[in-house]
């Protein structure tokens, strides 16, 4: 299997936008375009009430580690994981000043609610792949936490989920590599898209004359 080198990296956050619509990847990650929006904004302040590198929770027979850099050079991807709980396990690993062994549980946090795709899923198994490669070791599963429902998800990573992640981060490198930013493409979620302003999807929809959507636009 291919491994990447540290120059052809890409950021894991990426796969869930590549997943929800590849022109919203490319203009973030290729075009580095980006808008906020409430949606966009409350995600982020999620994450930030989330993520602290130096706090590390120890509750019983759960290590709780915050902020953990991730990498995979077979996906060629370099992130940061929201949450990783370390479960005590005889079939874990060896923490440093820690009796025993513990075994990773991803654990990644999402502003809304579950979606009807797969987006978030692919997103925290890719984690699981990397947290695999950096402590050799196997993970079976780990949960989404959404935000609005504050109820968790729990994720199976089957042989199936991994090779799409796997297919997923192949196509991600193509387009990266030859620059390509795909064509608009008018879907009901690009209405709470923050990109929508910058993507202009309606002007690709040949039921709509550019005329027309400045006309809408003025109204």
């Amino acid at each position: 299997m291919k491994e990447y080198h540290d120059d052809d990296l890409l950021m894991l956050s990426g796969i869930q936008h590549f997943a929800f619509c590849r022109r919203q990847w490319a203009l973030i990650h290729i075009e580095q375009q980006w808008q906020e929006n409430l949606l966009t904004f409350s995600g982020r302040d999620l994450h930030e009430r989330v993520d602290d590198p130096f706090l590390t929770e120890s509750r019983g027979t759960v290590l709780i580690t915050r902020s953990l850099p991730l990498i995979s050079r077979k996906l060629g991807f370099y992130g940061m994981a929201d949450v990783v709980e370390f479960h005590q396990n005889e079939e874990g690993i060896e923490i440093r000043g820690r009796k025993g062994k513990w075994k990773p549980h991803p654990v990644e946090y999402k502003y809304g609610q579950p979606k009807v795709d797969n987006r978030d899923i692919v997103q925290l198994c890719a984690q699981a792949i990397c947290l695999e490669e950096m402590f050799q070791i196997r993970i079976v599963e780990g949960d989404l936490f959404y935000g609005r429902t504050r109820r968790r998800q729990r994720v199976i990573f089957s042989e199936e989920l991994r090779a799409e992640v796997q297919q997923l981060a192949e196509e991600m490198h193509e387009m990266f590599n030859l620059g390509i930013t795909p064509a608009a493409e008018s879907k009901p979620a690009c209405r709470r898209c923050s990109l929508e302003e910058i993507c202009l999807p309606d002007l690709n929809n040949s039921k709509n004359s550019i005329q027309k959507y400045l006309q809408n636009a003025l109204r």
